[in-house]
């Protein structure tokens, strides 16, 4: 990779209920086409954690942001200039997607069965062995 390819930062918007994961299918003609990810996007110069969740979140699914907490895990997406933060969200609203082909609501155990995206899959990874890692 060109050293003078700037980062993008991403944020993966990891919100729980009742201990379950919401988690989205990825359009086939995506990159990551058809693996499961956490909901999110690049953030826009100028935004923060916070707006960017909203934004991200009410273009994809439809629901409204109520607070972010922490960054849980960071990590380089291999083959891409993006760097995936996974952080806490606070979100209301039943999910409809608008890009995205399925969502679902999961435990940990049914994330790891699952066909996830190369980030997405060491974050759950993390969550499973109750590890917080940073890699860049």
């Amino acid at each position: 990779m060109d050293n003078s390819e700037q980062l993008i930062q991403v944020i993966a918007a990891v919100v729980v209920r009742d201990g379950r994961y919401l988690v989205c299918k990825r359009p086939g003609h995506k990159r990551h086409g058809n693996l499961w990810e956490f909901p999110g996007g690049k953030l826009e110069p100028g935004e923060n954690w916070l707006a960017a969740a909203r934004r991200e979140l009410a273009e994809e699914l439809h629901l409204s942001v109520e607070s972010v907490g922490d960054v849980r895990f960071i990590l380089r997406d291999p083959g891409s200039q993006f760097v995936v933060n996974f952080i806490d969200v606070a979100a209301g609203g039943s999910p409809v997607p608008t890009e995205h082909s399925d969502v679902a609501w999961l435990t940990v155990d049914e994330l790891l069965a699952l066909p996830l995206a190369p980030t997405d899959r060491q974050f759950v990874a993390s969550i499973f062995s109750g590890e917080k890692q940073s890699k860049c």
